[in-house]
């Protein structure tokens, strides 16, 4: 990566959610704010701004990562995946996003994004997690609204269809 100055703007390159992105973004212009306020990517929340929440959770090459404490220019080269980028097709829910929608795991839909993006990851690299396990990946996320029955719920549900269909 070339040194960057703080006085000038840089082109900050990458894939997002299948597609080729760039935009200019200064040294310390955080990659949640760079997908939100220059690429429009406004599913990806911000929260707390310290990496706590969880809001603002995406994947980067494959991994979850909090947006809020990454620089875009950090971002250069990378494949990230936002909650925009789930669902299959533009008219078709992903399995994960049906259990949400079908167990009911939001509320104010806040915290949402960034757990899709954990579980969605989390279910891929784990499908047999158990329930304990999925309670402690959840347990890197706040949401004051559900109680995370719920969210729990869907969980379980998203875990056992995808066992079920490994392809979805």
């Amino acid at each position: 990566m070339p040194r960057l100055t703080a006085d000038r703007r840089h082109t900050v390159r990458f894939t997002l959610n299948g597609r080729a992105v760039e935009g200019e973004a200064e040294p310390r212009l955080l990659l949640v704010d760079f997908l939100r306020h220059v690429l429009g990517a406004t599913g990806t929340h911000v929260g707390c701004e310290h990496g706590v929440c969880g809001a603002c959770t995406i994947q980067i090459d494959g991994d979850p990562a909090r947006a809020c404490i990454m620089l875009a220019v950090q971002a250069d080269g990378a494949d990230i995946r936002t909650v925009e980028g789930l669902a299959p097709a533009p008219d078709r829910l992903s399995v994960l996003q049906d259990c949400f929608r079908e167990f009911h795991g939001l509320q104010c839909g806040f915290c949402t994004p960034g757990i899709l993006m954990s579980l969605d990851a989390f279910l891929r690299a784990q499908p047999d997690a158990t329930e304990p396990e999925i309670r402690t990946m959840l347990s890197g996320h706040l949401c004051r609204c559900t109680g995370y029955v719920p969210i729990m719920a869907a969980a379980l549900a998203a875990r056992d269809r995808l066992k079920a269909n490994p392809d979805a």
